[in-house]
């Protein structure tokens, strides 16, 4: 049963004709009528299902408006890099004492960095991480020997952008509390990232079929995008 105040929301905002960014910031604010900091959100439908293959997107995306939240970084890394790691702002790092932590069920942190030497360790623990999206990737910059950067931009604002099995990406490009040329500069830095997949996996005809902005609690509207994706 929808509430009183989520009656009070534009109806079937989804059949109106789609509007370019620009346009629909301001509605989706002010869309935004609960009494915490809604986060607003981007939904788009992947032509995933091509003729010989089934593109499948997983990539990070380093947004320059931030994210709004903060993120909870830990590292797995030789004992020589401990310092190197807690300098660089990490919240937990450890060596092979952290790695049995984890394999008892310790997942006290939303981001997860480790060095190549302790990735074969860790690989070991994919029945725990997996699951929780929280297995270092060298493709996503979570398995590095530059620590000091990983960590800095896993704390700055980074978004992963990640396609299930039915083609749909959920993304946040920030909180009703950004202004709106964050909001902005983080939509096309995930549209220009959308952009290079499509480059990358050679897709036939456009790579997203449907896009939608909308708050944690409020209503979609379609997007506008450009030609090019």
């Amino acid at each position: 049963m929808s509430s009183k105040r989520f009656k009070k929301l534009p109806e079937k905002t989804s059949e109106l004709p789609a509007a370019g960014i620009e346009n629909l910031i301001s509605t989706i604010k002010k869309n935004c009528t609960t009494k915490f900091d809604e986060s607003v959100d981007l939904s788009f439908q992947i032509n995933n299902k091509q003729k010989k293959s089934e593109i499948n997107i997983r990539t990070i995306v380093n947004l320059p408006g931030g994210t709004g939240k903060k993120v909870k970084v830990a590292v797995v890394c030789e004992d020589a890099k401990v310092s190197e790691a807690k300098s660089a702002g990490a919240d937990i790092v450890g060596s092979d004492d952290f790695i049995e932590k984890i394999k008892s069920g310790e997942l006290n942190f939303e981001k997860l960095i480790c060095t190549p030497s302790m990735m074969i360790k860790l690989s070991k623990l994919g029945k725990i991480l997996g699951p929780k999206g929280l297995m270092p990737n060298p493709k996503l910059g979570s398995v590095t020997e530059n620590l000091k950067t990983a960590i800095t931009d896993a704390k700055s604002g980074q978004a992963e952008i990640r396609n299930d099995k039915d083609g749909n990406i959920g993304v946040s490009i920030g909180k009703k509390s950004f202004n709106d040329d964050q909001l902005i500069k983080n939509f096309k830095a995930i549209i220009d990232t959308l952009e290079k997949e499509k480059n990358n996996n050679t897709v036939k005809g456009d790579l997203i079929k449907s896009a939608f902005i909308t708050s944690s609690m409020g209503v979609s509207y379609k997007l506008k995008l450009g030609k090019n994706i």
